[in-house]
């Protein structure tokens, strides 16, 4: 049996799809390299969602998040509880994606401990 994400209707739509779209564009082929410089550069792990939006990692390589003055951080904290679980899981998803040569690169901010 495959596995199947459960349909949790998402509540802030608007915040939930800006934020979404921030996290799809920084893990890009072309930026996901400038992403992850900037993680490692903030002294957070790749998969500490709360760390990298705080050190506005997003903001940092997306244009459309910073033109829009919004802040990941405040549209992260903007969404109740199960949209934000709901963004973890993305981001955690994108950040599995990377490729093995780039993860390998950035091993020190892709550890568990």
């Amino acid at each position: 049996m495959a596995f199947e994400q459960a349909g949790i209707k998402v509540e802030n739509q608007a915040e939930f799809e800006e934020l979404k779209a921030a996290v799809e564009r920084a893990f890009e082929p072309e930026r996901v390299e400038r992403f992850l410089k900037l993680v490692s550069k903030s002294g957070a792990r790749v998969r500490e969602v709360e760390k990298v939006l705080a050190a506005r990692c997003l903001e940092r390589i997306d244009q459309a998040l910073k033109r829009s003055e919004k802040r990941g951080k405040a549209l992260y904290q903007a969404l109740p509880v199960s949209d934000q679980a709901q963004i973890r899981e993305f981001y955690l998803f994108q950040v599995e994606k990377v490729s093995p040569e780039l993860r390998a690169r950035f091993q020190k901010i892709y550890q568990y401990y």
